[in-house]
């Protein structure tokens, strides 16, 4: 039995990393702070020697598309063009690789565990691949950012866009482990995951889906029925699915306001 356990917290211990995790921008001080695109893709992380998912499981990339990466880590997104979040997940989820790979690129926004400062860290990313070319690897780029006046206007402008929003992160400090106020989320509105627990139909129509109960994370239960296309009602997502949707604040009984679809998330 003692062996058996020590096989198992080896295993664990081999996906046992903590990457960092954004907190929400609520008008903090962030003069000074780096800001960028948040891409809506699959996050990858580098180990040395193969991407995983921020859970941990193996990202199965063809070999051509990791090729001279370094023994150092890597954290960044897998991602094609903004709006393609479900054919990102198909291509990247898949346990068979296709020659869709050749649509994704990886890019960079940090270096793990690396020496020095934020923008210290990235530079070593930088010049590995300056000597050792990918044409899949970008980075993704940093902005310097010294008022909320000049944080509104980017990210009004790549709202516009069809961005999801931006990621603003303190560059001075070392590099960091988990949640932390150093790194914030900046968006329009939230967004939130949830389980499938029902389905709603039609009155009228019971072949077409009205609206998902949905059971968040702490237990309450509400019905989204906002943001589907004609089809997906048609063909809904299925009980035990995790969805993605967004809203606009929490009503008294801390249900989300407003909440709309915006996808069916798989297990990364």
């Amino acid at each position: 039995m003692k062996l058996i356990y020590l096989i198992i917290l080896f295993i664990n211990s081999l996906f046992s990393f903590e990457l960092q995790k954004p907190k929400i921008y609520k008008d903090q001080n962030i003069k000074g702070w780096y800001m960028s695109e948040k891409l809506d893709g699959i996050r990858a992380y580098w180990d040395g020697k193969n991407l995983l998912t921020k859970n941990g499981n193996k990202i199965y990339a063809p070999k051509k598309f990791t090729k001279n990466f370094p023994k150092f880590e890597l954290d960044g997104e897998l991602w094609t063009k903004r709006g393609d979040f479900e054919n990102i997940q198909s291509i990247v989820l898949d346990k068979n690789p296709s020659k869709k790979w050749t649509k994704i690129t990886y890019n960079i926004f940090e270096v793990p565990n690396a020496k020095g400062d934020f923008l210290q860290r990235l530079n070593k990313a930088k010049i590995w691949f300056e000597k050792h070319p990918n044409k899949f690897i970008k980075f993704i780029p940093q902005i310097k950012c010294n008022s909320k006046k000049i944080l509104d206007k980017y990210l009004n402008k790549l709202v516009s866009q069809k961005a999801e929003g931006i990621i603003i992160k303190n560059g001075k400090l070392n590099y960091f482990k988990g949640r932390n106020n150093n790194i914030l989320k900046v968006k329009k509105f939230f967004d939130k995951e949830g389980k499938v627990i029902g389905i709603n139909y039609d009155k009228d129509n019971t072949k077409r889906m009205k609206s998902l109960q949905i059971k968040l994370e702490n237990g309450v239960i509400f019905n989204l029925g906002g943001g589907f296309t004609n089809k997906q009602r048609y063909n809904p997502p299925k009980i035990g699915a995790t969805v993605t949707f967004k809203y606009y604040g929490f009503t008294k009984n801390k249900k989300p306001k407003f909440a709309s679809f915006m996808r069916v998330r798989k297990e990364e």
